[in-house]
């Protein structure tokens, strides 16, 4: 009898297309959902019938009382090799089998500095008016030459952005908690000397952080308040890094020039959720890792996965 695989939050259907899942459809029948199922009761009563669950991210919870839920479930493979939101002891516990891809690293530096640069030149607003009939150049782009681009991390999407931002002749400085000056020397940046340093000097900010204990909350309404007036602030990176009710009042009181967001505390999200219409905010759907060639991985990979799991020797097991 052949396995069930669901592919979950397929939301441009282009699961199956940009990958051969041909390699296992002897054995394995995909179904995609385009449509992101919220509830631990809708996963549970929709997943129910499946072997085999490919989901993207952390988006989707897996914990412990949904595992239990999924009497057939074998194989869980998440894109990326590092996921926060499944239970892996449970998983253990019930024979479940974790695997991940990999995941480039330059989708989402190319969408920080659209983000920034958007933010700089007011490209939305300008593209908006100019095809709405509105006024021709209502707003004065900030230059980025000259300024201080600030990055909270110098891992591998950090320095990539950091090097962008020397390239358009920006100072750029860094800081994370363990940073150290070779590093930062090694990129050809500066090390800042403290969190508050940095957010107080900079005029772009970007997040470049794993979320953690130590990173959860980073930002909260004392950091913010530090943000030059003028400032800019973008993350691509987790929403916890950042306060977002702290987030959101900077933008609606105007203490901060605007900021540029790609991920946020609810995801997709709810049609009403304030930050869909705050004001100095450009945002984009999560999209930091959305390119053909990233998902051509992710989805090439699953397969892999699926077909080594077949065999009986699983491959990129992923654990806590």
């Amino acid at each position: 009898m052949r396995l069930r695989c669901a592919v979950l939050d397929d939301f441009q259907k282009v699961a199956v297309e940009v990958a051969d899942w041909s390699l296992v459809a002897d054995d394995v029948e995909v179904v995609a959902f385009d449509r992101h199922i919220e509830s631990e009761d809708d996963l549970a009563a929709a997943l129910a019938a499946f072997d085999i669950v490919v989901t993207l991210r952390e988006r989707v919870p897996f914990p412990g009382s949904l595992i239990t839920r999924l009497p057939r479930l074998k194989l869980i493979v998440a894109s990326g090799m590092r996921n926060s939101v499944i239970d892996y002891a449970t998983a253990e516990a019930r024979g479940v089998t974790v695997c991940g891809t990999a995941s480039s690293s330059t989708p989402p530096v190319e969408l920080t500095w659209a983000l920034l640069l958007g933010l700089a030149r007011g490209i939305v607003e300008e593209s908006s008016s100019l095809r709405s009939g509105g006024p021709w150049q209502s707003t004065v782009g900030a230059d980025l030459h000259g300024r201080r681009l600030g990055l909270l991390g110098l891992g591998k999407i950090g320095s990539r952005v950091a090097q962008v931002g020397l390239a358009f002749g920006m100072h750029v400085s860094a800081w994370s908690q363990n940073l150290t000056r070779g590093r930062t020397a090694e990129i050809g940046v500066e090390l800042a000397p403290s969190k508050e340093d940095l957010l107080a000097s900079s005029d772009f900010v970007s997040v470049h952080l794993a979320l953690s204990d130590r990173t959860r909350g980073l930002l909260g309404p004392a950091e913010l308040a530090l943000l030059k007036p003028t400032a800019y602030l973008v993350n691509t990176s987790r929403a916890a890094i950042v306060d977002q009710e702290a987030l959101l009042a900077a933008l609606h009181d105007g203490r901060i020039a605007g900021a540029g967001v790609d991920v946020f505390d609810i995801e997709p999200l709810p049609a009403d959720h304030p930050m869909r219409t705050a004001p100095r905010l450009l945002a984009t759907p999560h999209l930091g890792y959305v390119s053909r060639t990233n998902y051509a991985t992710y989805y090439g990979q699953a397969v892999e996965n699926i077909q080594a799991f077949l065999a009986g020797s699983p491959i990129r097991l992923l654990a806590r």
